[in-house]
């Protein structure tokens, strides 16, 4: 049912709650297109603190009012540069949303390309101590600090429930046909359509993407195996990779006559995620982090932001983190992940404001909020919210 609701334009920066973070345009534009309402369309723009290099959007999803950011560049220290930076000049963020795409395990549960991976923790894998032979990662996952609020905590556990989860995947599918929708009527270059369960495929993790015979390679076809860069920008098609040792899944069965399925529902799945300032393209390296971590899937950003402010990352997965990746489902991923944050967002309460005067006879109002409260001080009388 619509709501018949009257948005109001927020006045001053310190009004916004919610941070939406991408590191790539096309995940950015993802996330732009299911932005109900611009409040600097017309060039009203909120400025920012001097010193920030930001570019900032700011707009409404629900109820809630969300400032949008792209970031220079991929990685953590960019990340973290940028999110300090956004958390001055927006003081009343409560909670960062890093949209995106990212490598996902496949592990007990069935994960397929375009699947969403929600944060509980986060893990930086590439940062430790090197010992001869051995790389030992600083993280102790009963050490290692929380960044999200008891709100946050409490959404989740929400939407580990059942009832919670069909919600979210329902509202995912519907955002997600709204979002494709949008971006054929405003003519943007990518339509963020499913890319066919046939280009979906997912090989045991030994098994290389590498050239085979009768092509002549000698880094590939020699006794020890060596990456060849040369094989890493070929499909898999053309390098004869055998679709005979495809691992099977269900939710990509061909059913009755069809020749071609129709796009799954993006599942959600809740975990820890591993962060670093390398690209996981590695079945091997993979399973390994992933086991010791106990990770569900691989991004760049989130290490940065994690310490910063209280994040939840919230990436579709383009790939399974091992040699044979590509980029050809980037922009789907990039939606189901934009599709997911609006309905994560959706499901967010805004608490009422509440006046309190103290004994000084002085007011203090707090602000509608998300997820963590603030006080602001004021000298004149505030009207009570009716």
């Amino acid at each position: 049912m619509a709501s018949n609701a009257t948005h109001i334009r927020p006045s001053f920066r310190r009004d916004f709650r919610i941070a939406i973070i991408c590191a790539l345009p096309l995940e950015y534009d993802a996330a732009s297109l299911l932005v109900d309402e611009f409040w600097d369309k017309d060039g009203m723009q909120y400025g920012r603190t001097d010193g920030d290099s930001n570019t900032y959007r700011n707009g409404r999803i629900g109820a809630h009012n969300v400032v949008l950011m792209l970031l220079p560049s991929m990685g953590k220290v960019q990340s973290a540069a940028s999110a300090n930076s956004l958390r001055i000049s927006y003081p009343g963020i409560s909670l960062a949303l890093l949209v995106g795409v990212c490598g996902g395990v496949p592990g007990v549960h069935e994960m397929v390309l375009g699947d969403v991976v929600v944060s509980d923790d986060l893990v930086q894998y590439d940062f430790g101590r090197q010992y001869p032979g051995e790389f030992v990662t600083k993280y102790q996952a009963q050490d290692h600090p929380r960044s999200q609020s008891k709100e946050i905590r409490s959404l989740l556990a929400y939407f580990r429930t059942d009832s919670g989860r069909i919600e979210l995947q329902q509202d995912t599918a519907k955002h997600l046909n709204a979002l494709q929708a949008a971006a054929v009527i405003k003519r943007h270059r990518l339509t963020y359509q499913y890319p066919g369960s046939t280009k979906d495929k997912l090989f045991p993790a030994s098994y290389r993407h590498k050239h085979r015979w009768p092509s002549i390679c000698e880094l590939c076809c020699g006794q020890t195996e060596v990456f060849c860069c040369e094989a890493a920008g070929v499909s898999c098609a053309q390098l004869g990779c055998d679709e005979a040792l495809l691992i099977q899944r269900s939710r990509l069965e061909i059913s009755g006559t069809s020749k071609e399925p129709s796009c799954p529902n993006p599942e959600l799945f809740i975990g820890r995620v591993a962060s670093a300032d390398k690209v996981m393209k590695s079945g091997e390296h993979r399973d390994k982090v992933a086991k010791q971590y106990d990770v569900i899937a691989f991004e760049m950003e989130g290490a940065g932001m994690w310490d910063e402010m209280p994040t939840l990352v919230v990436k579709g997965i383009c790939d399974y983190a091992d040699s044979h990746k590509s980029k050809s489902w980037q922009p789907f991923a990039a939606a189901t992940a934009a599709a997911a944050t609006k309905s994560i967002l959706i499901r967010c309460i805004v608490a009422d404001s509440i006046d309190v005067k103290e004994h000084t006879g002085k007011y203090y109002k707090r602000f509608k909020r998300t997820y963590l409260g603030r006080y602001e001080h004021r000298d004149d009388l505030i009207v009570k919210q009716s």
